[in-house]
């Protein structure tokens, strides 16, 4: 990917963090912001959405570098494993684990005095959206696309997550959560495409080049 694909990678992630957190904000902490509405407390109302804003934009920031750092380690997996299909068994394996533990470990950790049911819901929501994430990056490049961006829609998601996670306060839980999912899905999502259009404007500077030497050496004989 060229340098400008990859600036336009970074801005449009980055905007989309900053926005989804700004909504996803006032939702998910309903109980505080109420009395902004009820109010017609504009001013408020503003404020706080340049600073849910602010907090999306760092969510941004920690999906990118999680991003980045999930393309290092498939092909790193890849390298060690030898073999695709060894490589997406390794990762199903980890995706149960990761699942199994955002379940088990939260709940014995803060799950006393109240049922397992909120944080198996908690699991399904990453996993149902990494499955739908993962069947349109299928769609979109070849089969053996699915387990990898399911990978990185679960664990690394989780990864991104643990923060948050630790405090386990509800309103931070889903604060955090969706624009570190919609932000990770659009990233999934459009690098093959911002890829394909590094290589055709590559492929186009190369062509450009050569013409304007072919042109220079023509103009040359002909000054002779």
């Amino acid at each position: 990917m060229n340098s400008r694909n990859l600036v336009r990678l970074f801005m449009t992630t980055l905007l989309i963090g900053g926005v989804t957190g700004g909504v996803v904000g006032f939702i998910a902490r309903w109980s505080e912001f109420e009395s902004y509405f009820t109010s017609f407390e504009i001013a408020s109302i503003l404020s706080t959405f340049v600073w849910l804003f602010g907090v999306g934009l760092i969510f941004s920031v920690i999906s990118q570098a999680g991003f980045f750092a999930y393309l290092t380690i498939h092909r790193f997996g890849l390298g060690i494993f030898k073999s695709v299909s060894l490589w997406n068994a390794v990762q199903v394996v980890l995706i149960i684990f990761v699942l199994f533990d955002l379940v088990y470990l939260r709940f014995l950790t803060f799950g006393s005095g109240e049922g397992i049911g909120s944080y198996i819901f908690l699991a399904l929501v990453v996993l149902v959206i990494g499955m739908v994430t993962a069947y349109f990056k299928m769609r979109q490049t070849n089969k053996q696309a699915f387990i990898p961006a399911l990978f990185f829609m679960v664990v690394v998601t989780v990864l991104e997550w643990i923060p948050v996670l630790n405090t386990n306060e509800e309103g931070w839980l889903y604060f955090m959560l969706f624009p570190l999912l919609v932000c990770n899905a659009y990233q999934l999502m459009i690098l093959s495409n911002l890829i394909n259009r590094s290589q055709k404007e590559l492929a186009g500077k190369k062509v450009r080049k050569q013409t304007n030497e072919k042109k220079f050496k023509a103009e040359g004989l002909e000054g002779k």
